[in-house]
């Protein structure tokens, strides 16, 4: 390094000086451990007795598209149902009346406390508590024949995910400045009218971001309906290689398929929040 040139009225003249670099040693040999690890998990792919062919063969079998379109369709249902409740639940948590506010309490405490295969569980094997169910007088059933597997996988996602929506929505609503309830009010709105008017168009700004991430999750949360039976994605893919025994390949079409789905989803998010992101300070560049 050279040395520091003459002072300049009291102080010394940097400009000429050198600037001294830290090796980061540790960087790099983290990167290249991290690069030895990914490529032995490559070659352990490699070689390993896995059929490729089986792979391509599979991907775009007819069965399995069918799973990928089930899977789709239970996760929007489900997101529709979990948001609806979510925001209705949110609502009663905000109100000044305890009772709606113990009510949604214990609402969330049972859904987000309880495993959610538990609860497929429970709403497929609803026959063993209520053997017919329906309106009294007007119609009836046998629950056994009501409760399909689609009908207790949308139950099961729809009503534990308005449980974690719920609190989304809530955090929202709480970001919006109570200035803004107050000038709803002034104006002669109701508290429900604005609700849908004021409060929720600003609080989706803030709620956006976690439901999209919830959605996804969704998406790989239906593999759990399976064990009841519904015919999405992994439930068939878990059908042909019961048959043809080539499990790992079927196991790598379907997570190949949930990875297209979450590269699709999350550009869409992405455009989604910033669409509801205008008219703010900080949008994104």
């Amino acid at each position: 390094m050279k040395p520091a040139p003459a002072l300049v009225e009291g102080f010394p003249d940097l400009s000429g000086m050198q600037i001294a670099r830290e090796p980061h040693w540790f960087r790099w040999l983290g990167a290249a451990l991290i690069i030895l690890v990914l490529a032995a998990i490559a070659r352990a792919f490699a070689n390993g007795q896995i059929e490729w062919s089986y792979v391509s063969r599979f991907l775009t079998a007819k069965v399995i598209l069918e799973g990928i379109v089930n899977t789709m369709v239970m996760a929007v249902l489900a997101m529709a149902l979990g948001i609806f409740l979510g925001i209705v639940v949110a609502v009663m948590r905000l109100s000044p009346n305890p009772v709606l506010q113990t009510v949604a309490a214990g609402y969330t405490w049972l859904f987000r406390g309880t495993p959610l295969i538990l609860q497929l569980l429970l709403w497929f094997n609803l026959a063993l508590v209520f053997p017919t169910i329906g309106i009294p007088g007007l119609w009836s059933a046998r629950a056994v024949d009501v409760m399909t597997p689609f009908l207790a996988a949308l139950l099961g996602l729809g009503i534990n995910q308005g449980a974690y929506t719920s609190e989304v929505m809530r955090a929202g609503m709480l970001s919006v400045d109570i200035g803004q309830y107050e000038a709803a009010q002034a104006i002669g709105m109701g508290r429900l009218r604005a609700l849908r008017r004021i409060v929720l168009p600003q609080a989706m700004r803030v709620v956006i971001p976690p439901l999209g991430n919830e959605f996804i999750g969704m998406v790989k949360a239906t593999s759990l309906a399976s064990v009841i039976q519904y015919p999405e994605l992994l439930h068939n893919a878990e059908n042909i290689y019961y048959a043809n025994s080539r499990v790992i390949e079927l196991l790598i079409v379907a997570g190949l398929w949930y990875l297209l789905v979450v590269s699709i989803l999350t550009p869409l998010q992405m455009l989604l929040e910033r669409r509801f992101a205008r008219g703010t300070l900080r949008l994104a560049r």
